[in-house]
């Protein structure tokens, strides 16, 4: 099946109650099954630039990397397509951040977190960088599939914190990572196999912040048949619980198989079509 109609994805975004603006910024593209979250950070709406830079970068130099790439094909290291064009992609959007910091004043200290996921030949590459989430729903199972880089991460992770207590904490937008602060990006990325039913959400932790997991999830088994409906009624949820941040959501359902044909006649079409 064409990864177009493999794939459906809808998005929403909204500045919450609290906030007069919105420095959330979303992108999806279903012809390459690309989709890209970024919650940005910054005075005088720096963190919208950083945010906007981060996902249209992302976007345009992917899509353009695929014209003259095949799911099958490998990074000189020997990388997953997948990961390979991630990686590089965010440390050209957090090199592109980085300079503008510096050179303009009234961006100075932008930056942004983000989470990407690339869909390609029944699989799906996930990047991740500070505290955007992405959650999978496959059967009745509902989970994150990226962990947080942040301070209250670090804390439950040796101990010092429970999960419950967590949700109490201080602590909880002070990020360990993030696009655009330094001079190079550390993105956390790994890939997952498919499954036709499957779910995924990509979310700003205006919402997860808002909402806890267990409501989240049931909130997809139950609205799971309409993505639209499903994506206002989790912006809802973190209004109706204060929204105090910005927040914003994707979503995609896999409706079909979307693997790369294989053997020597595919080999064949494959470079007539180049």
């Amino acid at each position: 099946m064409d990864i177009e109609q493999a794939l459906e994805i809808v998005s929403q975004t909204h500045p919450g109650v609290v906030r007069s603006h919105n420095e959330d910024s979303v992108v999806y593209d279903e012809s390459c099954g690309l989709v890209v979250l970024a919650d940005g950070m910054g005075g005088h709406n720096a963190g919208e630039i950083a945010s906007s830079i981060t996902v249209s970068l992302i976007t345009t130099e992917i899509k353009n990397s695929l014209e003259n790439m095949r799911p099958e094909d490998r990074g000189e290291s020997g990388e997953d397509v997948g990961v390979m064009l991630l990686r590089e992609k965010l440390q050209k959007a957090n090199t592109t951040i980085y300079n503008a910091s510096l050179s303009q004043p009234q961006c100075a200290g932008m930056g942004t977190t983000v989470v990407a996921g690339l869909f390609y030949d029944n699989r799906l590459a996930v990047a991740h960088v500070g505290d955007s989430r992405m959650y999978r729903l496959r059967g009745e199972i509902f989970e994150p599939i990226t962990r947080d880089h942040s301070l209250l991460q670090e804390q439950i992770d040796r101990g010092m914190l429970s999960q419950k207590n967590a949700r109490l904490s201080r602590n909880k937008n002070l990020i360990t990572r993030a696009v655009g602060v330094d001079p190079a990006v550390d993105a956390e990325i790994q890939v997952h196999a498919v499954q036709v039913g499957d779910i995924y959400l990509l979310c700003s932790d205006g919402l997860n912040d808002m909402v806890e997991d267990d409501e989240i999830g049931a909130a997809l088994q139950m609205l799971r048949a309409n993505l639209q409906l499903l994506a206002r009624q989790l912006i809802e949820m973190a209004n109706d619980n204060g929204g105090r941040d910005n927040v914003s959501v994707i979503l995609i359902k896999i409706n079909g198989e979307f693997a790369v044909p294989r053997g020597w006649l595919a080999k064949m079409l494959s470079w007539f079509k180049r």
